[in-house]
């Protein structure tokens, strides 16, 4: 197949080429803005014809969630917009789309996980824009996969793990939010998971990825710091309400991989021993 991946020098993206080696059959066209301009949907329609793209990954996003909460505009266009311009290109051929979306189309309220037919209540601009590109891509494309994943990291661009690791060695203490639950996401097995799904077929439908296990923040910089070898910067707990934020946080957004895992056959890994994995890397 002819694939197109967008957003490919973020952390999805750089771990989606890795994998593309081990699979020489399809043709992969790696895409950022520079290449391709997905808010341009005269660019996407072309690009997308010209190139007679079969499937399409989208892992572009606008996904600074702060700063979002000031720039609604731009992040409507790049996760809203720049979604269903792609949608509806790749629905002209009869092709697919996997669009990557995140647990916070969630407020957070619940205590236990969320599945794909709970009804999202997102209170960020962040999660609006994302869960209304969800509905988007969903109506252009019948062959449309959207995968909620949430906490990604990797040996790749700017994250939670690699900011930890630097500031574990900069400060002789840090504060860190205990009151947040959730479960962190190698993008290595998010990527893995996205091949086995464009190699078995695309099954149509919400699903719902991250790695095995729950944790808060606190306990995931704790992990940093301990595979990483770091044993000389203190690590306080904090409260949510004494680190303030522009955009609200889900206080639980633990996700049920269920459904996932039964339509792929697929088994997911441990959260920490995918940290272990990505920590060797970066070191």
């Amino acid at each position: 197949m002819n694939i197109l991946i967008t957003g490919c020098n973020g952390q999805l993206g750089n771990e989606m080429q890795l994998l593309e080696k081990e699979n020489p059959q399809h043709n992969f066209f790696n895409t950022d803005v520079a290449e391709l301009d997905i808010t341009d949907q005269a660019a996407v329609e072309a690009f997308v014809d010209d190139n007679q793209i079969d499937g399409i990954v989208n892992c572009a996003a606008y996904t600074a969630v702060d700063k979002a909460e000031d720039n609604k505009q731009l992040c409507t266009t790049l996760n809203t917009v720049a979604p269903t311009y792609l949608a509806a290109a790749v629905e002209k051929r009869g092709g697919w789309m996997v669009q990557i979306s995140t647990d916070y189309v969630f407020d957070g309220t619940k205590h236990t996980p969320y599945v794909e037919t709970d009804t999202p209540c997102p209170n960020s601009v962040y999660g609006s824009t994302k869960l209304a590109g969800e509905l988007g891509v969903t109506k252009f494309c019948k062959q449309a996969m959207i995968i909620r994943t949430a906490w990604l990291y990797s040996t790749f661009g700017n994250n939670f793990v690699k900011t930890m690791i630097r500031l574990g060695k900069e400060k002789p203490e840090l504060g860190v939010i205990f009151d947040q639950i959730g479960t962190p996401t190698y993008a290595r097995d998010l990527a893995r998971v996205i091949m086995t799904a464009v190699n078995k077929g695309i099954k149509p439908g919400v699903y719902h990825f991250s790695n095995e296990g729950v944790i808060s923040w606190y306990d995931f910089t704790k992990a940093i710091h301990r595979l990483a070898g770091i044993t000389t910067c203190h690590v306080r707990p904090l409260h949510t309400a004494e680190y303030p934020t522009p955009a609200a946080r889900p206080h639980f957004s633990v996700l049920d991989k269920t459904k996932i895992k039964a339509a792929y056959d697929i088994e997911v890994p441990y959260w920490e021993e995918s940290l272990e994995a990505c920590i060797k890397e970066l070191l």
